[in-house]
């Protein structure tokens, strides 16, 4: 095993891990923040290659840099200070199925997965840029290629995490019973056991989980989506956008679209004009962005408690509207 002599490889339980997992000696590994309890890495592996790791327990602290620290920082806000014992090992499975099962569709590029086990996840470095006009509208007919692969059924044949969170992903046939029973009431249940909704919150979720059919629209078959495509799980590379971090699974192609819109995805009405131009959104659409923000609201809420819980209140009220 090769060590560096300026303290890139501090400890060696980390590079042993790596190197089992990868198959190769790792060359270099060093600290570049983390999220949910878990660390970033920038590895460099003895062919010269550079890569991304994330590591379950690993302790210690980050070395910033440049615009990737930024991007895991980002990445990091949504679920500021959720400890390592929240994070469920199936997390790193979940997320290296997803990339797999969404690079499958050769339409959205995504990091290849270079090995995983239960507390560790590489995947190939892929250089950040600024994001663009042209990226973006790329980007937007990309998605909507990617989305067009379909699924199986709504679901995945893995278990689900986001956000450190386990995610509920057995199959279903009906995309509102399914919304319903495995992305809304399991997360206003947990929200209110842990006392950041009331009883009445949820009374509020279960009445939009009730008339999920008359809210959803058109039914159509399940799309092969992101699962939790807020602006930052898109990385600009190359002059296109990336996917990162998947909480993949066949679900509503208006999921993803709804998840941009949330926190503000760059360029968004390009990504969506030129995602139309390839598959347009059913009728209706606008009124239905609600419905779809209600569950990363509600993962929100769980990770939060009460700092998100008037916006997911609010997104299931507009929902509920629409019918009278």
């Amino acid at each position: 095993m090769m060590r560096r002599r300026d303290g890139g490889l501090s400890d060696p339980e980390i590079s042993l891990r790596l190197e089992r997992v990868l198959g190769t000696t790792v060359r270099d590994c060093r600290g570049i923040g983390g999220q949910h309890g878990v660390r970033h890495c920038r590895v460099t592996l003895a062919d010269g290659r550079t890569a991304f790791a994330k590591l379950a327990g690993a302790a210690g602290g980050s070395e910033a840099a440049g615009s990737e620290a930024a991007r895991s920082e980002a990445a990091g806000s949504e679920a500021a200070g959720f400890e390592a014992a929240g994070f469920e090992a199936a997390g790193f499975e979940a997320e290296a199925r997803g990339l797999l099962w969404l690079g499958e569709a050769g339409a959205v590029p995504v990091p290849e997965v270079l090995g995983w086990d239960e507390a560790t996840l590489v995947i190939s470095w892929v250089p950040e840029e600024a994001p663009a006009g042209q990226a973006a509208e790329r980007f937007g007919r990309n998605l909507a290629r990617l989305h067009a692969a379909g699924a199986a059924a709504f679901g995945a044949p893995w278990p689900g995490s986001i956000a450190g969170l386990p995610l509920p992903n057995d199959a279903g046939t009906s995309w509102p019973d399914w919304y319903a029973t495995q992305r809304l009431l399991p997360y206003a249940r947990r929200a209110r056991d842990a006392g950041s909704l009331t009883s009445a919150d949820v009374r509020l979720i279960e009445a939009v989980a009730a008339r999920a059919g008359g809210l959803a629209g058109p039914a159509e078959p399940p799309s092969r989506i992101h699962g939790d495509c807020w602006s930052g799980n898109v990385l600009w590379s190359g002059g296109q956008g990336w996917l990162i971090d998947p909480a993949a699974h066949g679900g509503h192609r208006e999921t993803d679209l709804a998840m941009l819109a949330l926190f503000g995805a760059p360029f968004l009405d390009r990504i969506r004009a030129c995602y139309e131009e390839v598959t347009p959104l059913a009728a209706g659409w606008r009124g239905r962005v609600p419905l779809h923000q209600l569950h990363p609201l509600l993962v929100h809420v769980c990770l939060f408690g009460t700092a998100y819980r008037a916006s997911a209140l609010d997104a299931a009220r507009t929902a509920l509207a629409r019918l009278g």
